[in-house]
């Protein structure tokens, strides 16, 4: 897997010692089409890089247990995004942080590689390595920063849209 680590969204600035010192926390995993990478609902404390094929982020529409007979679908799911190797997009960091569960599934639409590390690497490399453990973790916490805003930024348009139709204002 010819991986360009440098491309990688979360080692941007890093120089080549800094990324010779990431390589050994990350495994190389291949999946095949139609396989969960992370299941919403549940926890996990793995973080995944895919470097090649296609992954689909899907979100349950409904909470678990809700009942809702008006709203009869074939799925109760939304397809949020998807994602390609090319990019090579991570998910799934808030599991290296945290033991709530996961907020969406992740499955691949066709076989894809991935890069794979957890918790317990992730905060040995840290510990060893406290500045880039610092880079690191800043990159997460921008990345986690960004993710409010954009829920933010919808939450706001979906309240709005709700008060406008229940007003009956178009």
């Amino acid at each position: 897997m010819g991986v360009r680590w440098g491309d990688i969204a979360l080692f941007k600035g890093l120089c080549q010692t800094d990324l010779e010192q990431v390589r050994p926390i990350f495994d190389q995993r291949t999946l095949p089409p139609g396989t969960p990478v992370i299941t919403e609902g549940e926890t996990g404390q793995e973080m995944f890089v895919l470097v090649r094929g296609k992954v689909r982020i899907v979100k349950a529409m409904l909470l678990p247990g809700l009942n809702v007979p008006l709203l009869d679908l074939k799925d109760p799911r939304k397809v949020l995004a998807e994602l390609t190797g090319d990019c090579l997009p991570f998910f799934g960091e808030m599991g290296l942080l945290s033991d709530a569960p996961r907020s969406a599934t992740v499955e691949t639409v066709e076989q894809s590689d991935f890069l794979v590390t957890d918790r317990e690497r992730f905060f040995a490399l840290v510990q060893a390595c406290p500045v880039l453990g610092c880079a690191l973790l800043a990159a997460l916490g921008e990345r986690m920063a960004d993710m409010v805003r954009t829920s933010n930024d919808e939450v706001v348009k979906l309240t709005t849209a709700l008060a406008l139709v229940l007003t009956g204002r178009r």
